[in-house]
């Protein structure tokens, strides 16, 4: 038996265990496990940014406070209004001065007010992520169970083939094998595939002569476009 042939049956055995792969990759019952764990995985990392937003927001609190005390210090200077235009104050001084302490007054109000609305979103975000991660917890066990069990289902059978496969050891060279495998793994199935007229069976790419030229005597090239291994018979 020639590599080539070789490596075509191994292919063609192999063709059952990627349809079952494709099978539990696909199976809804994967497919809710794996939202659930990214979303398990990923909790810690928000939580810790609700962290760092409720240390920000106590920074700007405590920034507040500090600026309403600066103004309430202001204010105490019209304590004795009365007394300093009794004795001839500039009236017109103290009306901006305080006309802008009224404005500071508003700024900070508004900001108060900013700050409490961002602290109460931040609060419902939190008990609803907390709500979630409670939920994930308890659904992520169940999902897992049943994603097992799907993949239990499919454990003979892949066993089966996969000791089929092993028969194929020593039959292939370790350096085609190796390819074979390396593409397996970026998903690309089948990894060898015939040449249709002078184009590539499986992307349909165009071939010029020269490279359909080296495919006799049962070598093989790889597709520019698809990647796969083109052979001809």
């Amino acid at each position: 038996m020639s590599q080539l042939q070789a490596i075509l049956d191994y292919q063609e055995a192999d063709r059952e265990l990627y349809a079952i792969e494709r099978e539990l990759s696909s199976s809804e019952e994967r497919k809710k496990y794996v939202t659930l764990k990214k979303f398990w995985d990923s909790a810690p990392e928000k939580l810790d940014a609700m962290e760092a937003k409720a240390a920000a927001f106590k920074a700007e609190a405590e920034a507040l406070i500090k600026r309403y005390e600066q103004v309430e210090a202001t204010i105490s200077d019209f304590e004795n209004f009365e007394e300093l235009v009794s004795d001839g104050a500039d009236i017109s001084f103290y009306r901006k001065k305080a006309q802008s302490v009224s404005e500071q007054l508003k700024k900070v109000k508004a900001e108060i007010n900013a700050l409490t609305a961002n602290i109460k979103a931040a609060d419902e975000e939190y008990q609803k992520l907390k709500k979630q991660v409670i939920s994930a917890k308890k659904q992520l066990v169940a999902a897992k169970e049943a994603y097992e069990a799907v993949k239990a289902s499919k454990a003979d059978k892949k066993a089966e083939i996969e000791k089929k496969l092993q028969a194929f050891v020593g039959k292939i060279d370790e350096a085609a094998m190796a390819k074979y495998q390396a593409k397996r793994k970026e998903k690309v199935f089948p990894v060898f595939v015939e040449l249709y007229g002078n184009r590539c069976s499986a992307c349909s790419m165009d071939l010029p002569l020269v490279a359909c030229s080296k495919l006799e005597g049962g070598n093989v090239i790889e597709c520019d476009h698809c990647h796969r291994f083109i052979y001809k018979k």
